[in-house]
């Protein structure tokens, strides 16, 4: 905490709705926030898995008129910002849904900017650049990671500079979250995996931002142990719901505290690797974890050796070093059990693309322009970023 003048904040949607069912009441939720006609924006996965058959079944039911917005990318983009909001004009909607993961809840939070404030996303990329307030807004979740249901936050990609650009606003917060594990079940193994390691990285950077607070902490805390518990056995068997449930809570626990504590270098760097590459976010940020803690543990010994035991290692009878070593080898074990890849190299081969030594200086001068970087425990030099990136390649 703050050794001088310094005015925390803490920001989360004005209600969420977390268990099996939430679901349920999307359009009874999206009217009491004042909105008749939604842009429902969602991706073509979504829409394969009959997820959004599901929410659209219960818009119906409740003869409430809606567009469909489903054009939305992993990695959103400018253009797909830009399309929705012609949608949204077009149509006369006057209230937004956004369904999926953070792909859909970024670019619905893009969309939502615009039309309330005008302009291009390009204007908003920094901290709070809105003065307006969005329009209606409610954000349903169906993975467990990322948390954008219900945070400040949004990643756009600028498709000329192949940069995703870190929007922070207080005003993107939807106005309502909805978690149902129901809507999850579906989700594959390996989109579990990579959406659970997201959401410990989001706890892990929380818990050791220079800004971190007791409220973050707890927060923090208990989503560590939450996806330490229930993450194995959610990719096991997408079928578990209390692993689902557990999961849930997890990763918007994590959210809440990152939401105001804000992250770190793992998010600076695997920001670039997805705009450069298109990789996906959740398993950027999972290979680059175990990494990137280890440059900081030194920063923060006592934090690191803490997160051991609550990852539920013994660490009985070990000095502080040495637990916090434990911590970083327990981050391994998990991505390893929830089959994350090991380097960067394999990663790239599982998407068809190839992550390149010569990219390096690339990244790190934009990794060091990206706005996650500032509460990073540790201070590092374009070498050490260069050299974090060489030894996850």
């Amino acid at each position: 905490m703050a050794v001088q003048e310094q005015v925390y904040g803490f920001f989360i949607p004005s209600m969420t709705l977390i268990g099996i069912g939430a679901s349920k009441q999307i359009p009874e939720k999206i009217r009491d926030l004042g909105g008749s006609k939604p842009l429902l924006v969602t991706d073509k996965g979504v829409v394969a898995v009959g997820i959004c058959k599901q929410v659209t079944d219960l818009l119906d039911a409740a003869s409430m008129p809606y567009v469909i917005y489903d054009e939305t990318v992993p990695n959103p983009t400018d253009k797909n910002v830009h399309d929705g909001v012609e949608i949204f004009r077009k149509n006369g909607c006057d209230s937004l849904i956004t369904l999926g993961g953070g792909s859909s809840h970024d670019c619905g939070k893009g969309i939502a900017l615009i039309v309330s404030n005008g302009g291009k996303i390009h204007d908003y990329e920094g901290v709070d650049k809105a003065s307006k307030p969005l329009m209606p807004y409610l954000a349903v979740n169906t993975t467990a990671g990322t948390a954008s249901e219900m945070t400040r936050f949004a990643v756009i990609t600028d498709t000329s500079r192949h940069v995703k650009m870190a929007i922070a606003d207080w005003r993107i917060t939807p106005g309502i979250a909805i978690d149902d594990p129901v809507l999850m079940v579906g989700m594959p193994p390996a989109l579990t995996a990579a959406t659970g390691m997201d959401a410990l990285t989001h706890a892990v950077e929380a818990f050791v931002s220079t800004i971190a607070t007791p409220m973050t902490d707890a927060c923090a805390v208990e989503s560590i142990k939450l996806v330490f518990k229930y993450l194995r056995k959610a990719v096991a068997n997408g079928q578990d719901l209390v692993a689902r449930e557990g999961m849930c809570f997890a990763q918007y626990l994590g959210g809440m505290a990152f939401n105001n504590a804000s992250l770190g270098y793992v998010h600076a760097m695997a920001h670039q690797l997805g705009g450069f590459y298109n990789l996906p976010h959740g398993e950027c940020n999972a290979l680059l974890l175990p990494h990137v803690e280890q440059f900081n543990l030194i920063a923060n010994v006592e934090k690191f050796a803490e997160m051991a035991t609550i990852m539920g290692e013994d660490t009985t009878g070990m000095s502080p070093r040495k637990a916090a070593e434990v911590a970083i080898d327990a981050i391994r074990q998990l991505s390893a059990d929830v089959g994350i890849p090991a380097t960067l190299v394999e990663l790239g081969k599982r998407y068809g693309k190839e992550v390149k030594a010569e990219d390096i200086p690339t990244m790190t001068a934009n990794a060091q322009k990206d706005i996650c970087k500032f509460t990073n425990p540790r201070n590092a030099t374009d070498d050490e970023i260069a050299a974090i990136y060489a030894g996850a390649l």
